[in-house]
């Protein structure tokens, strides 16, 4: 069986694709993907199940790139991040043609962390991990007390 060439879009398709995934899955199957961080955990469950079910990485391609939209949609609404299109260093480096820029500059790789954690199915590449340990997070901003007019 041949390679399955599923092509990401570009940075600025991203944001779409990653929202007709989880149309598509959530009207099937209700998963509760909301883009937040807890849903990370449903992220690392679909894997294993993909993996248990006896995928491969070219079956699962466009399930992989659907996942991947979705964890970089997270850091994007989650933590401050922004779509880009890799330039040559970063797709040799990634193995991707997009990634996401932290507010600190630095670039992430959410569609290989996803076929990462399918490949491995490691508990030390689970995505909610990667992401409560991501460098480079947006800070909440402080809380604001409302001061006593006297």
């Amino acid at each position: 069986m041949g390679h399955t060439d599923v092509r990401a879009p570009g940075a600025s398709g991203m944001r779409g694709h990653a929202a007709a995934f989880v149309t598509r899955v959530t009207t099937r199957g209700r998963l509760p993907l909301d883009y937040s961080v807890a849903s990370l955990r449903v992220v690392d469950f679909l894997l294993d199940g993909l993996r248990k079910g006896g995928a491969d990485t070219d079956r699962a391609a466009e399930t992989l790139l659907g996942l991947g939209a979705y964890v970089g949609e997270v850091l994007v609404r989650r933590a401050g991040a922004r779509w880009v299109d890799c330039d040559e260093r970063q797709r040799d480096l990634f193995g991707q043609p997009v990634g996401v820029r932290m507010p600190d500059g630095r670039v992430w790789n959410p569609l290989g962390k996803v076929r990462n954690r399918f490949e491995s199915g490691a508990p030390e590449d689970s995505l909610q991990t990667f992401y409560l340990t991501l460098h480079g997070r947006a800070r909440p901003a402080p809380r604001r007390t409302r001061r006593a007019v006297a």
